[in-house]
């Protein structure tokens, strides 16, 4: 398949700083085969678009999700983590399917494409579900261990790592577990163990709220970061999810590792975890991220929401003059897809992957065009999203998908499985 588009307004990066040149971008099969000014237009091929009052950008990289948790959106609402873990989030989860799964990823990922997002890093269970999914989808997702004392094993780990890093091009798996406050010492032992055998980084919700932080200092006298560093977790890389409460130390050993820490703000402002120090990270070159988090705690995976957040949080602590804009656009297109280990899809760059997010500009919250990487992060919204484009193919387009579903076939399921659930959990 080879795609033209022409007349288009591009965004790539140098450095962090994100650049528009104007001109016309080919691909052809899975990858971009051209970018620039041509001197002739050759024929062949199969689909030609304008993008007169279009902006074509990386797909947005979703580096922290629980894709399935669709089905508790606006179900566990209004209480603080621990208790929207133990009341609502683990006494549901337990009547959940793989079957179920399939179908909640597949509604999560109509929600990815339709807003921009091209990848996903997905923590969740029943992962063979998941990557049935996102194949039958034709969508981009990085599965990433979820271990943890109430299930999963290293050595299960490891199988699955073999398996789903050759299964399918557009399927990857990351080592990692749950979390410090749910994995034993010994597990945690064995996942070390593991990555050096693999030479592979890991990740892990770390540091989320002062309660995790202040469990893991009274069972072992460090943080989180602290003691999963020194039993030698982080000794190939890897990162960390939501990354509120770190301290000085905490920031020093992601410098000396080169971690990448994934801020969720809209999770975070839901559940009053606080506010990540994004400010400070970006002050130590640490890599910063972006994900929704689950769509249980967020409650929408709106990547456009999740870039506002990352700015007016950090305003709100420091001052109406701190994060630049401009950082947050490159964290969400191109830090995302490095701290997922997807370096070819960070960039419209010859040779790079044909994940593609085409934005209608001809929209009132997109002008003037004083500043359009602006109108970006602090007015742009899903209705900007004309095109998502994976691996070469379009799977959303003008309001209409095209990922292998009818859209109110997935939307009868979903429902279908929350009532099941909340009959046999007497909810």
């Amino acid at each position: 398949m080879k795609t033209r588009f022409f007349n288009a307004s591009i965004v790539n990066f140098d450095g962090q700083r994100p650049f528009i040149t104007e001109g016309e971008l080919w691909v052809s099969d899975d990858r971009i085969a051209f970018v620039g000014t041509p001197e002739a237009i050759p024929s062949g091929f199969d689909r030609e678009i304008d993008c007169s009052n279009k902006l074509l950008l990386p797909g947005f990289k979703n580096a922290h999700t629980h894709s399935a948790m669709t089905f508790l959106r606006s179900l566990a609402d209004d209480k603080p983590l621990q208790n929207w873990l133990n009341e609502d989030v683990f006494p549901l989860e337990r009547f959940l399917t793989a079957d179920d799964i399939y179908i909640l990823t597949r509604l999560a990922i109509m929600e990815y494409v339709a807003g921009g997002v091209t990848a996903a890093f997905d923590m969740y269970y029943h992962n063979e579900a998941i990557a049935q999914s996102a194949i039958d989808a034709g969508f981009r997702m990085t599965l990433c261990g979820a271990v943890n004392d109430f299930g999963g094993s290293a050595e299960a780990m490891r199988d699955e790592f073999l398996r789903f890093n050759s299964l399918h091009p557009l399927i990857s798996f990351r080592l990692g577990f749950h979390a410090e406050y749910t994995t034993s010492l010994p597990l945690l032992k064995d996942i070390s163990e593991l990555a050096h055998e693999l030479r592979a980084p890991v990740y892990t919700h770390n540091s989320e709220t002062k309660a995790e932080v202040e469990g893991c200092l009274a069972r072992y006298g460090k943080t989180p970061t602290d003691i999963l560093n020194s039993l030698g977790l982080f000794d190939y890389g890897g990162g960390g999810f939501h990354c509120v409460h770190l301290n000085e130390r905490d920031m020093y050993i992601f410098m000396e590792r080169k971690l990448f820490a994934v801020t969720n703000g809209g999770s975070n402002v839901k559940l009053a975890s606080g506010i990540a120090p994004l400010c400070e990270f970006f002050e130590r070159k640490i890599p910063v991220a972006i994900g929704t988090d689950g769509p249980a705690s967020n409650n929408c995976l709106n990547f456009f929401r999740e870039m506002f957040l990352a700015t007016g949080l950090q305003k709100l602590r420091l001052g109406a003059d701190a994060m630049d804009a401009e950082k947050i656009l490159h964290s969400a297109c191109s830090v995302g897809a490095h701290a997922m280990q997807l370096p070819d899809c960070d960039s419209l760059s010859v040779g790079k992957q044909a994940d593609i997010v085409m934005l209608n500009l001809n929209r009132p919250n997109m002008q003037p065009k004083n500043n359009l990487i602006k109108n970006i992060v602090y007015s742009g919204s899903n209705e900007n999203v004309a095109l998502t484009m994976v691996r070469g193919r379009i799977l959303y387009e003008n309001g209409e998908f095209f990922v292998n579903a009818e859209s109110e076939f997935i939307y009868r399921r979903a429902n279908e499985i929350i009532s099941r659930i909340r009959k046999q959990s007497g909810r």
